[in-house]
């Protein structure tokens, strides 16, 4: 099963397992987003539009998802926000180079197939002094155990238990790391900032 089958079916119940969840860890990553002027936001993965409730209103935004029945879930979401919800890969962004002054990555890297590309691609589009906002789940370099025995099975239906930051990072060019702090479970999930320089 492909990873927009599994999603087109998770879709109608995705909120019941995840919305209260990581409710606090969404509000916690999204407070650091600039409530100065207007920007332009791209949420990569979207989902069902679980970080919208948390966004300043000012912003113009772009949510971005590979499956139908997850942004027919975040319409009624986006409706209050100056907000477009585009069906595409985060792998291969439709979006023009320094198109987006913020990027917002949660719980994404480790679902896509392939984290290093969807990071290049954030670096690409991504304008200089712009932001990136990560929460998701890493592994620490050489870290093993189950994550990496059950990731075979997990990966095909939901979401890599794999992923080391450090080595996603490899491909993001000249993003820069400003913050990584460890969360829930023992610190497997992070929240992390990453800068793109200006010069």
């Amino acid at each position: 099963m492909s990873l927009k089958q599994s999603y087109t079916l998770i879709a109608p119940l995705y909120d019941i397992f995840v919305a209260a969840a990581t409710r606090g860890l969404r509000k916690r990553s999204l407070a650091v987003l600039p409530a100065d002027a207007p920007r332009d936001v791209l949420l990569l993965g979207v989902g069902t539009g679980l970080d919208l409730p948390h966004l300043p209103p000012q912003h113009r935004y772009v949510g971005l998802d590979l499956t139908a029945a997850m942004l027919k879930q975040a319409r009624p979401r986006a409706a209050a926000l100056d907000c477009a919800l585009l069906r595409g890969d985060a792998q291969h962004l439709p979006f023009r180079a320094a198109s987006f002054d913020s990027v917002i990555l949660h719980l994404i890297l480790t679902v896509v197939p392939e984290p290093t590309f969807c990071i290049a691609e954030v670096a690409r589009v991504l304008r200089p002094g712009g932001q990136v906002l990560i929460l998701d789940k890493f592994l620490r370099p050489g870290e093993g155990g189950w994550k990496r025995w059950l990731n075979p099975v997990t990966r095909r239906t939901a979401t890599r238990l794999d992923v080391v930051f450090e080595e996603v990072m490899e491909s993001a060019g000249d993003l820069q790391v400003t913050s990584n702090e460890p969360l829930l479970a023992g610190g497997w999930f992070r929240q992390i900032q990453l800068e793109k320089p200006t010069s």
